[in-house]
């Protein structure tokens, strides 16, 4: 009876009372401890089997799913479905006598001795519970005269119906195995600046990108060196993959990580400090409950399902006031369960729409029609991605461009990209990188000389290198830059004496850069704009044609 005896503890004097009053025995002029040994033994001997069958329906069902969960439930979860035990001291438990007219069935069970509430660890935190000591536990393990509680969930595919097929729809993207390709290599030149990348990646969105990279870093794939991201050899290694087997990767890697989807939902805004969300539960408990067939589903199906049956799937402690969520389109906090759909719904539908797409695992379609792809279908059944690649090699062209093809090895587009500067990507063509002295001394610096880059060209390539590139290579090994081009503004003045005072007067002289004959010179095309109206300062109007 220790456990029994020690939730009675936490009561009052006038409560153990009123408990023993129910359970016809007179505690009057007792201590507590003698009250609730004695409360404890008597509580011990009831037949709670027999009392269950007179208890009202909702104190009956409320008892019954505790018994259902093991004997406990997060208090805010228990009372959002049972109701609250009103607070009380001493003195308002004497001037009230709640007992008499509980407000809820919860309430009601409290004052009978049969709930109690408590603290425990849990691998969310110390979390308050509501439960059933397990001296009475004991009797009720049998729930068939309480009330029936809920059947468990079973994610059986007889749960869901399958939706017609939508006429249009978005089609499985891979992608994201070409993007993360794209990353990499870029790391190895500009540390990865913001203002470079949205021009090079096939989705330019921000946050699948943040997701790449942080699934890149949690695979070991980059390390932080001199305030840079470097590729490490866990990148290469993936790289060399199919790109079955990439993908693979990387849905196993969002599975485990910290990347926070919450955070990223469209729409949300987190805020404040103090709380957190741990991004696997939301995970587990859609992936747990997806239908395993390659039909249509709504996904407001699922979503009801799992509010219906496991709502606090992400909160465990079930309270949904302590979260400090943003709907940035109507700039109000989303609290209380009655947020759910704007907070868990909005999550579980990017969980879907977001990173299970991104990564090639769902195919979409207006509003929320989503279906699993095949390789979602064997990574839910823990079958081996499909191998069957074919790999289309390089084309070096004349002038100096690589053009690797989507389906190309995706290793050697990584080391295309260490020799030539990647140009604008295009959706469904191919990307190129063009060799230029600039890039030529990147390789350089990264250890690459040109007699290896020939030979990797050689090797790469579908046909032998053309002359022109090995010459180009090779000129520049010799000579170093031996030409440039500049994109410059022109001057052109009437009188060569016009000049000659720009060139002198200490307010443009700096903008004249070099001489194009006695008529003309070259401005920096970011200076121009600063020329002309230093120009007219001095009481001359430039007609200007630069855009």
């Amino acid at each position: 009876m220790r456990a029994l005896a020690q939730a009675l503890q936490d009561h009052e004097l006038i409560v153990l009372r009123v408990i023993g009053e129910w359970w016809e025995l007179d505690l009057t002029g007792m201590d507590k401890a003698a009250a609730v040994k004695a409360l404890a033994e008597r509580l011990a001997q009831v037949d709670l089997q027999q009392e269950s069958l007179y208890l009202p329906p909702e104190e009956a069902e409320a008892l019954g799913d505790l018994v259902a969960q093991g004997g406990r439930l997060p208090v805010a979860a228990f009372s959002r479905a049972h109701g609250e035990v009103r607070q009380m001291g001493p003195g308002r438990l004497e001037r009230e006598e709640p007992w008499y007219d509980p407000v809820s069935a919860a309430e009601a069970l409290w004052y009978r001795g049969l709930i109690y509430r408590g603290f425990d660890e849990t691998s969310e935190g110390l979390l308050e519970f509501y439960f059933v000591p397990p001296e009475l536990l004991g009797q009720l393990t049998s729930p068939a005269p309480l009330a029936e509680p809920a059947p468990a969930y079973d994610a059986g595919l007889e749960e869901f119906s399958p939706a017609a097929p939508p006429p249009v729809f978005s089609t499985a993207v891979t992608d994201a195995a070409d993007d993360l390709t794209t990353l990499l290599a870029l790391a190895l030149q500009t540390a990865l600046q913001p203002d470079k990348l949205n021009a090079l990646l096939l989705n330019p969105d921000q946050d699948r990108r943040s997701l790449l990279l942080t699934l890149a870093q949690e695979m070991g794939m980059v390390r932080r060196s001199d305030g840079r991201i470097r590729p490490t050899r866990a990148a290469v290694t993936w790289l060399q993959k199919s790109r079955e087997a990439q993908l693979r990767d990387l849905v196993d890697a969002w599975t485990s990580s910290e990347w926070n989807d919450l955070r990223h939902t469209p729409g949300l805004r987190c805020e404040g400090e103090g709380w957190r969300n741990d991004p696997l539960l939301a995970r587990t408990a859609l992936l747990d409950l997806l239908p395993r067939r390659a039909d249509w589903y709504d996904l407001a199906d699922v979503t009801a399902r799992l509010k219906e049956h496991d709502p606090d799937f992400q909160r465990p402690d079930g309270n949904y006031d302590t979260w400090y969520v943003r709907d940035v389109a109507e700039g109000v906090y989303l609290a209380g369960f009655a947020a759910w759909d704007g907070v868990e719904g909005r999550l579980l539908r990017f969980l879907v729409q977001g990173p299970l797409f991104w990564l090639g695992m769902v195919e979409t379609a207006e509003p929320t029609l989503f279906r699993l792809t095949p390789r979602a279908l064997d990574w839910l059944a823990d079958r081996p991605p499909v191998q069957d690649e074919v790999r289309v090699p390089l084309v070096v062209q004349p002038d100096g461009n690589l053009v690797v093809p989507y389906n190309a090895d995706r290793y050697q587009r990584f080391q295309a990209a260490r020799i030539g500067e990647p140009q604008p990507v295009t959706p469904g063509q191919p990307f190129t990188y063009r060799l230029t002295p600039r890039s030529l001394a990147g390789a350089q610096e990264q250890g690459i000389s040109p007699e290896r880059i020939v030979t990797f060209l050689a090797e790469a390539g579908s046909r032998p290198v053309p002359k022109s590139v090995q010459r180009a290579i090779t000129r520049w090994a010799a000579n170093g830059v031996e030409g440039k081009l500049e994109a410059v503004v022109a001057l052109r003045v009437r009188d060569e004496a016009i000049l000659d005072t720009l060139r002198n007067n200490p307010k443009t002289r700096d903008f004249i850069g070099e001489s194009l004959g006695a008529f003309a010179a070259t401005v920096r095309r970011d200076e121009w704009a600063a020329f002309r109206a230093a120009t007219a300062e001095l009481g001359l109007l430039l007609d200007c044609d630069v855009d």
